[in-house]
């Protein structure tokens, strides 16, 4: 693994401005008797230098310690897992600020200095994760940054916890196997992305250690959100012959394709038997409810955030991707063809 870039010091940019330490102190304390072109010319060269304060340490007094959370989108799956953040931060004493990914084109470095100015010990993030250039500053601020349940990993040796994915797709649909189905679909998230992937090669894996040849018309991939799932749902369902069983590899999508049947005039799960995954509260506020592939979503919030601060303290973390274990949860959705 490369090393972290050098920090810049107040040193190098006063050699670089020509004047003192303690006039490069006092500009970015905000102090006002330093001359304007002075102030000028250090605010520019600490720009340029990629300069970012050291967290505080002088007192409990001083900024509260804050971990920043990015999260693309607000449902079932994302409140979950933020559910569990909270809490383990506040197990830990740490404050959790929720807010949707920023865009931090052109200023990253700045961005990242602000963060750090405001008491931030770490960054996670839940959806598409941080850009190379985001992953670039907070690097270079000495902010550590853990992925929960990335689409797909990223270049950089980032920390990242998710779940077993081909062991819950595999379980998905060895279960409907066992109950006799053979004519069994496939509806999942973006193609490329590695959650889908991984998913998508567990309900494989189960289709061919069972002997039963996979259509190619059975597998979908328009995304893991309710309209994909109807979308999705309403494209097989009107194929000849259709599924007799659809695993849904989202929670939302999986009830999507329960509202395509429920149009075509069919029931969940006399006429179609569904598996999705998840397992939020959704699950069992639907009719029948779902059986589904539980995602510990609150655990991976709670490990995200524990990471997150081990890392900001330094300790060594050997491996890079935690996998958390999944779990069918039987219901009502899917019975004997």
């Amino acid at each position: 693994m490369s090393r972290s870039p050098r920090r810049t010091t107040l040193a190098t940019v006063a050699a670089s401005a020509g004047v003192s330490v303690a006039t490069v102190s006092k500009v970015l304390n905000g102090r006002q008797d330093v001359a304007p072109t002075t102030r000028s010319l250090v605010q520019s060269l600490l720009q340029d230098h990629g300069y970012v304060p050291r967290p505080s340490r002088r007192g409990k007094a001083e900024t509260a310690a804050t971990v920043e959370m990015w999260v693309d989108e607000l449902c079932s799956y994302s409140v979950e897992i933020i559910k569990g953040t909270i809490e383990a931060g506040a197990q830990s004493g740490v404050a959790v600020i929720v807010g949707n990914t920023p865009e931090t084109a052109g200023g990253a470095i700045s961005w990242a200095r602000d963060l750090v100015s405001a008491g931030r010990r770490a960054v996670i993030t839940l959806g598409t994760g941080p850009t190379p250039a985001q992953l670039a500053a907070l690097s270079r601020a000495r902010l550590p940054v853990v992925v929960i349940d990335p689409l797909n990993l990223p270049d950089s040796p980032v920390m990242s916890v998710g779940c077993t994915n081909f062991a819950g797709g595999l379980s998905a649909t060895q279960h409907l196997l066992e109950l006799g189905h053979r004519r069994i679909a496939y509806i999942g998230g973006p193609e490329t992305t590695a959650v889908n992937q991984a998913r998508m090669h567990g309900y494989r894996a189960a289709m061919e250690s069972a002997g039963v040849p996979v259509r190619p018309e059975y597998v979908l991939t328009p995304g893991f959100c309710y309209p994909h799932g109807v979308e999705g749902g309403a494209v097989l369902l009107d194929l000849d012959p259709a599924p007799t069983a659809i695993f849904a590899a989202g929670e939302e999508s999986a009830l999507g394709a329960v509202q395509a049947a429920r149009a075509r005039g069919l029931r969940v799960p006399q006429d179609l038997s569904v598996v999705g995954f998840d397992d939020t509260d959704l699950s069992t506020m639907t009719s029948p409810q779902l059986t589904t592939v539980r995602q510990p979503l609150r655990e991976m919030g709670i490990v995200a955030l524990r990471t997150a601060l081990r890392l900001a303290a330094g300790e060594t973390i050997e491996a890079r991707h935690i996998e958390l274990a999944t779990e069918l949860v039987v219901r009502d959705s899917a019975v004997p063809a």
